[in-house]
């Protein structure tokens, strides 16, 4: 065994699912839903410092904020950080949730911690939580073992990491997409590399990004009472017409761009139009809102040229002649190279843990700010936990269930790639 290997092995030995089991509990019984992470982050940061790890919360505003740990090595290497977002999809919040993700908040989908044999449940318990658990249980297993860094191992815990805008009662509108790795990144928060705990067993060194449209189908505000009298174009009815021709078109779009490990998909996610108190009058504009995935190198202006024409033939198909769509969000799809240093350690310590090569899972459409930070030149990768297989046709419990052998697991994996590379000089990574 090698010294590395032998650092590795005592660091592995503080991993426990006991450990880990009061880590997640205590990170899920804090709600973090986007926009008001402050109260975990302060949480994490005490919870890290408590364990050897010095970390401090990093305000953003009333509201947010990011944690941030350190363990600091002599100056000769390689700084990596172990990243993961806090903010919660959804809020547990049945007057913002329900009906939309269902008729009611189950148990899992509230900000409590449930102990079932081997799973924890609770919002987020898995995507983030789990992961975030996962990356603070890794620095405290290293700082416990006192192995001797070269590199400093930076833990970092962004606030607004889920794709979404900011909640009524926000008091920020930048709130989602990003904006805690953004701001770590910009007050100093810089590394030589990153590894984002999020799911998915593999290393995943590219993703989509995303961009969001505002389409509006425009139609004739009239009276039912004069609809047999009067022009009639009911813009709500356009809009499903052309909600279902663009759902078929997201699936061309996807075959087209799919290509590496992922597979850029599309969905129309919201509709609006016309008064709820007057449902005597049609409106004269119904807006939907979509969001398209972008494979890695395809801009967003070249996005929105595909979305403008596809909507042309829709409208020539319908004849609709006033279709329009503006583009109102976008973050690029991101490549880090397979054969960087950080993709190589991370793939070696997932075939040494799962004992056989590393398998590719390719036709991913999700997003993460591993697009942030691999946009502002931090080689990144991807690693995370699988889906528990009972969740595995409910997005919401896979969400909010986390299996703690699979987080034990993930956290060895985390732990064998800070060591692999804080622990050599900036020559031996290629810097």
């Amino acid at each position: 065994m090698s010294e590395r290997d032998g650092w590795v092995a005592e660091a592995s030995r503080h991993i426990t699912p006991e450990r880990l089991r009061e880590l997640i509990a205590g990170i899920v019984d804090v709600p973090s839903p986007t926009g008001f992470e402050a109260p975990l982050a302060e949480h994490l940061a005490r919870t890290l410092t408590a364990a050897g790890v010095p970390a401090a919360a990093q305000p953003i505003d009333e509201h947010q904020a990011n944690a941030l740990g350190r363990l600091r090595g002599d100056g000769t290497g390689p700084d990596l950080m172990l990243y993961a977002p806090i903010d919660t999809l959804t809020t547990g919040d049945p007057e913002q949730d329900v009906p939309w993700i269902g008729p009611e908040l189950r148990p899992d989908m509230r900000p409590e911690a449930r102990h079932d044999g081997d799973f924890v449940t609770g919002l987020g318990a898995s995507n983030p939580k789990g992961h975030a658990a996962c990356v603070a249980m890794a620095a405290e297993a290293i700082a416990r073992a006192g192995v001797p860094l070269t590199g400093d191992l930076v833990v970092a815990f962004g606030a607004g990491g889920m794709p979404t805008n900011a909640l009524p009662a926000s008091t920020r509108r930048n709130t989602g997409q990003g904006v805690g790795c953004s701001f770590l990144l910009e007050q100093g928060g810089w590394t030589d590399f990153a590894v984002i705990a999020k799911p998915g067993w593999t290393v995943s060194w590219e993703e989509v990004g995303l961009a969001w449209f505002d389409i509006e189908v425009g139609g004739t505000h009239t009276y039912v009472g004069s609809r047999h009298r009067l022009p009639y174009a009911n813009a709500i009815a356009r809009a499903g017409e052309v909600a279902v021709r663009l759902e078929r078109w997201f699936a061309e779009f996807a075959e087209r761009h799919t290509g590496g490990t992922v597979s850029p998909q599309g969905v129309v996610s919201s509709i609006e139009g016309g008064w709820r108190r007057m449902a005597a009058t049609t409106p004269s504009a119904c807006r939907m809102r979509a969001d398209l995935r972008l494979p890695p190198g395809f801009s967003p202006m070249a996005a929105k040229r595909e979305l403008l024409a596809a909507l042309e033939e829709i409208g020539k198909e319908l004849s609709v002649p006033d279709i329009r769509a503006e583009l109102v969000l976008a973050i690029p799809g991101t490549r880090t190279p397979p054969d960087s240093w950080v993709a190589r350690s991370a793939i070696a310590a997932w075939e040494e843990i799962a004992g056989r090569p590393h398998e590719v899972i390719r036709g991913n459409s999700g997003a993460t700010d591993a697009n942030i930070l691999r946009n502002r030149g931090i080689p990144t990768v991807r690693v995370g936990m699988p889906k528990v297989a009972h969740a595995a046709e409910d997005f919401s419990l896979g969400m909010n269930t986390v299996d703690v052998n699979e987080m034990v697991r993930l956290t060895r994996l985390l732990v064998r790639t800070a060591v692999d590379t804080t622990t050599r000089t900036r020559s031996e990574v290629g810097l």
